[in-house]
């Protein structure tokens, strides 16, 4: 059973406000590179990068034997080396899982980078688990791996994933909320939400697109508290952005169904056919998606339809 941890915020009605930081999570997104400078070769520093984060984890550890909570504690993660009084640490090469995560270099390659993370403890909303397209409610620390602390939220933000470094979403998916109450003096109180690490090549973070403090082709580590989420809607045509994925592969930021240059999920007219997609898709309400010719292509993604 997880433990209960409470924190408490004043402000109203959290879950509809967004902050998006784009000066600094938006600056480079990942999941396509085109930049006109010269760029070292994405394969090559790829591998850099890995052997980088693998020698990284299997040096050092998280503070572990510290969750998960206990009820109404506040734990901060916290990764130290594995040397002297912590020699006999478990390193985290040992408790991380890895997902592989595509990037397109300029030259329309394609290049697995590994991400790995860490669920120090789970959230209970296991349901809720946000898409790499929704927002989410989100304290963090980022770190270098020399273990610079480049930023820190410790109050949560919410992001708009689309709009966060590819391996910060495709991370932050992996984490699931908690439960929170409102009082009636605005007062909201957060438990059981979901903490952890995501551990990021620089193809999936900021890659040459160095930052104040950030040095160019920099792996990152970010310690995450995932307290809520928002399932979006970014183009408001009564689909959800994380179902605005008609070729199935779990990534809606590579759907355009009429080649616009407009992705489905900020597209009004997913199929380019003059019909708003709020009017194609359920036209007679009864909860199914139309396709009135019967080709198996729903109206809505159906320009001939």
């Amino acid at each position: 059973m997880l433990s209960k941890i409470t924190l408490m915020f004043s402000f109203s009605k959290p879950y509809f406000i967004l902050i998006l930081l784009i000066l600094f999570f938006g600056s480079c997104d990942s999941d396509n590179i085109g930049l006109t400078e010269e760029l070292n070769d994405f394969a090559e520093q790829y591998l850099i990068d890995d052997a980088l984060l693998v020698d990284y984890l299997s040096t050092h550890f998280y503070n572990y034997e510290n969750f998960p909570r206990s009820e109404n504690e506040i734990v901060s993660i916290e990764i130290d080396t594995i040397s002297g009084d912590n020699a006999n640490k478990i390193p985290l090469i040992d408790q991380v899982q890895q997902i592989s995560v595509s990037v397109t270099d300029a030259n329309n390659t394609i290049i697995n980078h590994n991400l790995y993370y860490v669920i120090a403890q789970q959230g209970s909303r296991l349901e809720r688990k946000p898409s790499i397209v929704d927002s989410t409610f989100v304290a963090y620390k980022g770190e270098l791996l020399s273990g610079f602390k480049f930023d820190e939220r410790v109050n949560p933000v919410w992001f708009d994933n689309v709009a966060v470094i590819s391996g910060f979403r495709h991370g932050l998916q992996h984490f699931a909320p908690g439960t929170y109450t409102t009082s009636q003096d605005g007062i909201v109180r957060f438990q059981d939400f979901g903490q952890g690490i995501i551990f990021i090549p620089s193809g999936l973070g900021y890659y040459s697109a160095g930052q104040a403090s950030i040095p160019q082709y920099s792996p990152l580590a970010f310690s995450v508290s995932v307290y809520t989420i928002n399932e979006s809607d970014h183009d408001n045509d009564g689909i959800l952005s994380k179902n605005e994925d008609p070729d199935g592969d779990g990534n809606p930021l590579n759907d355009d169904t009429d080649s616009d240059d407009i992705l489905n999920l900020n597209d009004i007219d997913d199929d380019g056919d003059g019909i708003l997609t709020f009017n194609e898709f359920d036209k007679d309400n009864d909860g199914i998606t139309d396709d009135t010719d019967g080709d198996g292509i729903p109206d809505y993604l159906d320009s001939d339809s």
